[in-house]
């Protein structure tokens, strides 16, 4: 097959677009039987792995914006899962904590790793995954290099 820059199938872009969008689908019976969108689990991964954290610094991990964050973060506070608090050293900053609820969704969470790596199993080599997550993390990057104005057009 020649090469053809402007081929769809040709394009790593759509690649990892359209496996991104297959692994969410794969999480989502999981996370639907617990009450949480994707995004939610993301965030709830971030506070189960330390608690009482920023909304910049949650943020920050996982590399989304405030005023994408913020919405998400205010119906997570809606449903019992986080309380949003004012930081008492700087009262600019939000801070971030689970509650009760939100602590023990925990020891359900563990289905949703189990019930994806079901799926992934059917792979010829289900451990190289492995080094394609380390793969796409050097992608991610080189592509959010200092200097890399992409994000401002």
């Amino acid at each position: 097959m020649k090469y053809e820059p402007l081929n769809l199938d040709h394009q790593l872009c759509f690649a990892l677009y359209a496996a991104s969008r297959a692994m969410i689908q794969t999480y989502r019976p999981a996370l639907d039987a617990l009450g949480l969108t994707y995004p939610q689990y993301l965030v709830m991964l971030v506070l189960w792995g330390e608690d009482d954290q920023s909304v910049k610094d949650i943020g920050a991990r996982l590399m989304l914006d405030s005023g994408t964050l913020t919405p998400l973060l205010k119906r997570m506070e809606t449903v019992g899962l986080i309380e949003r608090r004012r930081d008492p050293e700087d009262e600019r900053r939000v801070r971030i904590q689970l509650t009760e609820a939100g602590r023990a969704l925990r020891d359900e969470a563990h289905v949703v790793p189990e019930s994806v790596l079901c799926k992934l199993a059917q792979l010829d080599d289900p451990y190289a995954l492995v080094g394609l997550r380390e793969q796409i993390k050097d992608l991610i990057r080189v592509l959010r290099a200092p200097g890399d104005d992409t994000e401002k057009t």
